[in-house]
């Protein structure tokens, strides 16, 4: 008999020894505190040295602006003297405290906590994904996936093992809906018709990487909402296309006798609650009134929430304070939903939810202390002015510039990423390099940063180093136990390839066809 189950040949073909090679050199690294703590000590000693030569550069910054060198030169500094050595000291608590991204994300977090605490976030995607109609399935469940992204985690703990119990309920593989899922949650994980944890997360890096150049920069957690709304779409009927033409029919027909845990195939996907429905719409009333009370203060000429200055909204109290907003979007209708339903009998409930939401964030805090100090050498050092001026004189040299510039920096993106998962722990690295650079050939931080979560977002499925990639394995393997780390990231594969083809096409469209913001108010390009 032919056994049309989805089978690759490990180890062999190009493809596989290229996903070895890069599962190897993953394991390679450290564990991304220890990686940023090797930084800094490879930082301090790289002053040193180029600070013993006299390692400079022409500022590129025109004369009078804030920041300009007295001399017109940038000169590399040592930190390893008795001055720099003292900075170091005086200054190691308030990099943390002032690491942008750290008070943003704990704010946006509060709000999510509430919302995922009381049940409203996995009602609602479970509600989405059940009632979707047999043909829609397919598509509800990406789009459900990448709308998970708001609530952290909740895609991979709750909507993944829940799409694969759906697929087999329909008598489709059900590996096909994990994969289906896991393309949303972690391959469209940038992309949302919302703002979430992740915006004010990566913004705060990109402003800091951006003062390099110029002091007064400001990346907002907006910078590239229209974009990565459209994106939502886009990776939607990719996800569709892929999981429908080519991944579910490569596995083929699904043999129960294949699963490892023989229980899971007697899982019963429980549909929404006449309460639980209830709590929904009271949610969702909650968050259209809401919605109408931001209108009432920025729509309006006279909206309270415009800049006081311009009467528009650029530069506007509204936009600086967008994470505020996320916290209320979130945790209002969360704790309607969770009065209504029972799971928030009072005010202590909704405080114990944004307890337990800080909790979950302990190893951040301690790889945000490390980022932060990485990224404050780097700056005190000038190496990423003197990195950005020469790199940028390297690009303009060997004629690099315009659409293949940026498509460039989206691979090298993809492929640091297949080493270094985490997406807060990838930009710390190279957002000081990379964003400075990219500006002095005339590029804004809010393009450049859109452009990277292309690249971080689009090799997170095939990659081992993904914090939640032994997380996928083990449920795979529950259905079918010769799942291997070669056949998931096989599996996997078509959606990393096409959805980076296809969102480097987009983006090549919206930023060079059309000239499209990719966010409110956010420029295109930058002009030193």
């Amino acid at each position: 008999m032919q056994n049309n189950q989805y089978q690759p040949n490990v180890g062999k073909g190009k493809m596989q020894r290229f996903l070895k090679g890069v599962e190897w050199l993953g394991n390679l690294l450290p564990h991304p505190v220890m990686l940023f703590m090797w930084m800094c000590v490879l930082l301090l000693i790289l002053s040193a040295v180029l600070s013993y030569f006299d390692v400079s550069v022409v500022d590129p910054r025109p004369e009078g602006a804030k920041g300009h060198s007295a001399d017109g030169m940038i000169y590399v500094v040592n930190l390893l003297n008795g001055e720099g050595l003292a900075r170091i000291v005086d200054n190691l608590v308030k990099n943390f405290t002032n690491f942008v991204p750290l008070g943003t994300v704990l704010v946006a977090l509060l709000g999510v906590g509430i919302a995922e605490r009381s049940g409203m976030i996995s009602a609602g995607l479970r509600g989405l994904v059940i009632n979707a109609p047999r043909k829609l399935v397919t598509l509800v469940v990406v789009f459900a996936g990448i709308m998970s992204n708001t609530a952290a985690e909740l895609g991979y703990v709750v909507l993944i093992p829940l799409s694969a119990m759906i697929f087999h309920s329909l008598g489709r593989h059900p590996l096909a809906g994990l994969a289906a899922a896991f393309a949303g949650v972690s391959g469209g994980y940038s992309a949302n018709l919302l703002l979430g944890t992740v915006d004010p997360l990566l913004s705060g890096i990109s402003q800091e990487a951006a003062r390099i150049i110029s002091p007064d920069y400001v990346v907002g957690a907006e910078a590239n909402w229209y974009f990565m709304f459209v994106s939502t779409f886009l990776i939607s009927g990719l996800g569709y296309l892929i999981t429908e033409k080519i991944v579910e029919p490569s596995l083929g027909k699904y043999n129960p006798n294949d699963a490892d845990d023989p229980s899971v195939l007697d899982s019963k996907i429980e549909p929404l609650t006449a309460i639980e429905k209830k709590g929904l719409l009271w949610a969702g009333i909650s968050m259209l009134i809401f919605s109408l009370l931001l209108a009432w203060t920025i729509v309006p000429e006279s909206g309270v929430l415009r800049n006081p200055k311009t009467g528009g909204v650029a530069g506007s109290p509204f936009l600086h304070g967008i994470v505020v907003f996320i916290f209320v979007f979130f945790s209002v209708p969360g704790y309607v939903y969770g009065r209504i339903t029972g799971s928030m009998k009072s005010s202590k409930d909704a405080i114990d939810a944004m307890s337990k939401a800080m909790s979950s964030l302990s190893m951040y805090i301690v790889l945000v202390f490390f980022a932060a100090q990485f990224v404050a050498f780097f700056n005190w050092t000038n190496l990423g002015s003197v990195t950005a001026v020469k790199g940028a004189e390297f690009l303009q040299h060997i004629g690099l510039t315009g659409p293949l510039l940026l498509v460039g920096f989206i691979l090298v993106c993809a492929f640091i990423n297949l080493m270094l998962g985490s997406a807060s722990a990838q930009w710390a690295i190279t957002a000081p390099i990379f964003v400075p650079m990219l500006m002095l050939t005339g590029y804004a931080p809010e393009m450049i940063q859109a452009a990277y979560r292309i690249g971080d977002s689009t090799t997170n499925i095939i990659t081992p180093m993904m914090s939640y990639f032994g997380l996928i394995m083990a449920m795979a393997i529950r259905y079918k136990k010769d799942t291997g780390i070669g056949t998931l990231m096989a599996m996997m594969l078509p959606y990393s390839m096409i959805f980076l083809v296809g969102w480097s096409l987009l983006f090549y469209i919206w930023v060079f066809v059309f000239g499209l913001p990719v966010g409110p108010s956010a420029a295109t390009f930058y002009t030193p």
